[in-house]
């Protein structure tokens, strides 16, 4: 999988119907974290990785099977909003996939991607 590719297509999927949290055109990538992350695990495969921000709210990105990690959704991060990912943890995908609404905005998010993607 291209990586540049999939990048692109996610940025041009996210929308307010697949944010957790309040929709900001000028920060897309916002409230999209644990979404993304499913998406790409669906690409890429690996891990699903959880830390907490220092807001209380929850941050996810992915490890890839060689180990390199790769997170999408952090320019969303400034210098007072930031996750600490020094208490980073693997989540199951099925207990992402069930808190609130994250089943229905993942099935948007990716099948938005995934007509980009066989468009290109």
């Amino acid at each position: 999988m291209d990586l540049y590719k999939l990048r692109q297509a996610l940025k041009e999927s996210w929308g307010a119907d697949t944010v957790f949290g309040e929709w900001d055109a000028q920060h897309p990538s916002a409230g999209q974290c644990a979404v993304t992350a499913l998406v790409i695990q669906d690409y890429v495969g690996g891990d699903l990785i959880r830390c907490p921000v220092n807001n209380g709210d929850g941050h996810y990105w992915n490890r890839l099977p060689n180990g390199d990690e790769l997170d999408f959704t952090e320019d969303q991060f400034t210098e007072t909003c930031f996750p600490l990912r020094e208490q980073q943890s693997i989540r199951d995908r099925q207990r992402i996939l069930s808190g609130y609404d994250t089943e229905f905005r993942y099935k948007l998010l990716s099948q938005r991607v995934e007509k980009i993607l066989n468009m290109k």
